[in-house]
C-alpha cells in the first residue's frame, strides 16, 4: 500500500531520519505498521531536533517537503497566495500515486488537502481531526470550512472522519475516536494520593494564549493565598515562556511554581505518578492528550468545559471542570478540595476509564480503517 499523509506539522531531518511532534508521530508509527510505502507531505525547517520531537519509524518514507501556508500578514498572505498552485499540483500528482489517502485537520495543509480529495472519490481516505469538533463551537471560517467538506458525503466519498466526541446529528462518515499514549504493558499499581498534605499540580502543554498557562499559574497563586498548600510543574514551551517568568520572578512564586520546558516522555510520565492534580484551562481542545495521560496514573485533572472534555470527565465524577474566569475556578475547584472521599473516587474513575484507552486498542482501531 501507497500510504500518503498530509500534514501541517513541521518537520526536520537528520541522520536520513524524518522527525516531527512527538504525540502525533507517535499515533502516525501505528498507522506505518500496516503500509509498505508511505509520503509524507508537510513544511520542514531545518532546525535542532529539540525534547518533543521523534522520529517516524518506517524503512520506506519520503518526505516532500512544501512551503509552509499563513494568512497572518500581508506579506504571509501575498506568499501563501503565490505558492497555492505549487501545492495544489504537489497534492493532486500525489493524491494520484497514493493507494490510500490520510489528511491531518484543521490546518492549512489539511484545508487544501480536503479540497483535493474531492477529486479522488474512489480511493480510501481518512481524516483525523484533531481539533474541537462540537458543532456548536466559535471557530475561525477555515476551520468550519474544513468540517463542512469533511461532513459533505457529495463532496467527500470513501472517507471515514475520525473526531473527538460522541456528536449528535453528523452524517454517516463521521466516526467518534480516540486517541492514546500507554501500552496496556505500561499500567501499574498506583498508590492512593494523600490529599490532606502538599497538593503537586502539572501543567502539560504549550506555553501559549490558546491554552491559558497564565491563568493556570494564578490559579494556584490564588490557592496558595487562601492557606492550601499547593505547588504547580509545567511541562511545555512556547512564545509565553518569558512572560510567565517574569511573573512568578515579579510575584515571588518560585516556591511553589517551577516552569519546566519542553521534557521527554519519561519525565512527564514520572512527574504524573505522583501528581494530584494535571491542570489545563484550555480556550479550545479535540481530545487533550495531555489530560488523558494523567488520568492514566490517577492524576485529577481540571480541565474547562469545551469540546468533548466533559465527555472525557463523564461531567465532573473523573475530574473537575472549570470556567476560564479566575474568581469562579477557584471556588469549583475549592468545593472538590475540600472532600477528600470525593478526590479519591475521582481518582479511581479517571485512571479506570483512561486505561481502557490504551495503545493496543488504538492499533486495532487503526488495523480497521486501513482495511476499509
Amino acid at each position: 500500500m501507497n500510504f500518503l499523509i498530509i500534514s501541517h506539522a513541521i518537520h526536520k531531518t537528520k541522520n536520513q531520519q524524518v522527525f516531527s511532534y512527538a504525540p502525533y508521530v507517535r499515533e502516525m508509527n501505528v498507522w506505518l505498521k500496516y503500509v509498505d510505502n508511505t509520503t509524507v507531505i508537510a513544511p520542514k525547517t531545518d532546525g535542532i531536533i529539540n525534547a518533543i520531537e521523534m522520529p517516524y519509524e518506517h524503512k520506506n518514507l519520503k518526505l516532500e517537503s512544501v512551503p509552509g501556508i499563513q494568512f497572518t500578514s500581508v506579506k504571509h498572505i501575498f506568499l501563501s497566495l503565490l505558492n497555492l498552485p505549487l501545492l495544489f499540483f504537489k497534492l493532486f500528482r500525489a493524491c494520484q500515486k497514493a493507494d490510500y489517502i490520510h489528511l491531518r485537520c484543521p490546518g492549512n495543509m489539511g484545508l487544501l488537502g480536503c479540497v483535493v480529495q474531492i477529486f479522488f472519490p474512489k480511493k480510501a481516505k481518512t481524516a483525523k481531526y484533531a481539533g474541537n469538533w462540537d458543532p456548536e463551537a466559535t471557530q475561525p471560517l477555515s476551520y468550519r470550512f474544513q468540517k463542512w467538506i469533511l461532513s459533505n458525503t457529495t463532496l467527500t466519498r470513501n472517507m471515514q472522519v475520525l473526531v473527538y466526541g460522541d456528536w449528535e446529528n453528523q452524517t454517516k462518515n463521521i466516526k467518534p475516536f480516540f486517541t492514546a499514549t500507554y501500552k496496556a504493558s505500561e499500567i501499574e499499581t498506583i498508590s492512593t494520593r494523600d490529599y490532606s498534605k502538599k497538593l503537586k499540580f502539572v501543567f502539560i502543554g504549550s506555553l501559549v494564549i490558546g491554552k491559558r498557562p497564565l491563568l493556570a499559574i494564578q490559579i494556584i497563586e490564588h490557592l496558595k493565598q487562601k492557606g492550601y498548600n499547593v505547588s504547580l510543574d509545567l511541562f511545555g514551551d512556547g512564545n509565553l515562556k518569558d512572560k510567565l517568568s517574569q511573573y512568578v520572578s515579579t510575584n515571588k512564586l518560585h516556591n511553589i511554581i517551577t516552569i519546566h520546558g519542553n521534557q521527554s516522555k519519561d519525565v512527564v510520565k514520572a512527574a504524573l505518578k505522583t501528581a494530584h492534580f494535571s491542570i489545563l484551562p484550555s480556550k479550545s481542545e479535540g481530545w487533550p492528550k495531555a489530560i488523558a495521560e494523567a488520568m492514566f496514573f490517577g492524576c485529577v485533572p481540571v480541565v474547562t468545559k469545551i469540546s468533548c472534555v466533559p465527555f472525557m470527565l463523564d461531567y465532573g465524577r473523573r475530574g473537575i471542570l472549570i470556567t476560564a474566569e479566575l474568581e469562579a475556578a477557584i471556588q469549583e475547584i475549592e468545593i472538590v478540595l475540600e472532600d477528600e472521599a470525593r478526590l479519591k473516587l475521582m481518582s479511581e474513575n479517571a485512571l479506570k476509564w483512561s486505561q481502557h484507552y490504551t495503545l493496543d486498542k488504538f492499533e486495532k482501531e487503526i488495523a480497521k480503517l486501513l482495511q476499509h
